[in-house]
């Protein structure tokens, strides 16, 4: 499949002061890319956009927030003039048994990464149609396969996948293409967030490989930055994960079955476990003001070679 030319583009990333958003703004800037950046850290987002190779800017907006995603995408336009390319990355996780879990950080972690996804998509598919741009959406294995102690994030992750697929046929015929990633465990803040929980860690240990182990962030962003280039249906963050595909239909049933014994293993243990969102990005989230604190444009943060 032929590539196309990022130079000159215009990218807009959401979830970009951390992880995959931040390490993928980096390298769409050095392909070329002019990046607008979103997110609730303003201040994490104005130091990667300084950063950045290429012409840049941040806005401070919860993708949850119809009205403020509305002002974002009109002064992303009015400041590059055009938006080719939009990576809908912005979530949130939490995990720990479904009966003991926090109602609020559990219907938070599906407004961010389903709501919030289809927002971000609302808001930007006017421009995408103008330029018959390509809108990637960050989904994970977590929507191919169910997994114990993880109930919000994979009912999240599903939602956004089969979202994704529903509108690339809605689009496409105006030009628009939709892709969906799918990234196993990466090394982010986001999973060694969860990893301070033993029972979770362990838990995660005890997948059979490869889905046991954690990938380092470059290679991940590199194959998503490659989907885009293509704009790829589907763009897998790991080898591995394309065979996955072929074998999902029978993953329910096998994880029912394993993934009750493993719990049971864990039984003793199970109270007490963490049930906010976990990771740095989390944490921002949860902070008095993170959550629906509007929009905020990051002021003249322009930074060229």
């Amino acid at each position: 499949m032929s590539r196309v030319r990022l130079d000159g583009q215009v990218a807009v990333v959401t979830g970009a002061a951390r992880g995959v958003g931040e390490l993928l703004a980096r390298k769409l800037s050095a392909r070329g890319a002019r990046v607008a950046l979103v997110g609730l850290e303003a201040e994490a987002l104005k130091g990667v956009a300084e950063r950045l190779h290429t012409d840049s800017a941040y806005w401070h907006a919860d993708v949850t927030d119809h009205e403020a995603m509305t002002r974002v995408a009109a002064e992303v336009k009015e400041r590059f003039g055009k938006v080719d390319i939009v990576v809908a990355n912005a979530g949130v996780a939490s995990g720990g048994p479904f009966v003991d879990s926090d109602p609020q950080a559990w219907r938070r972690v599906i407004e961010v990464n389903l709501i919030g996804a289809a927002v971000t998509a609302r808001a930007f598919l006017p421009a995408l149609t103008e330029s018959r741009g390509y809108l990637l959406q960050i989904a994970s294995l977590a929507a191919m396969t169910p997994a114990p102690m993880m109930t919000a994030y994979c009912a999240s992750k599903s939602g956004v996948e089969a979202y994704a697929h529903c509108l690339r046929a809605e689009v496409g015929h105006k030009g628009v293409g939709v892709g969906v990633a799918y990234l196993s465990w990466t090394d982010t803040d986001m999973v060694r967030g969860a990893d301070q929980d033993d029972v979770m860690r362990e838990l995660r240990q005890r997948l059979p490989w490869p889905a046991s182990k954690t990938y380092p962030l470059g290679p991940a962003v590199d194959r998503l930055v490659a989907g885009i280039e293509r704009r790829s249906s589907h763009v897998y963050g790991q080898w591995w994960l394309r065979g996955t595909q072929g074998v999902r239909g029978y993953l329910p049933g096998l994880i029912g079955a394993v993934g009750q014994r493993e719990v049971g293993r864990f039984a003793g243990r199970l109270q007490g476990m963490r049930t906010g969102l976990v990771g740095a990005g989390g944490a921002a989230d949860e902070e008095p003001g993170g959550v629906a604190a509007g929009v905020g444009r990051g002021g003249a943060s322009t930074v060229s070679d």
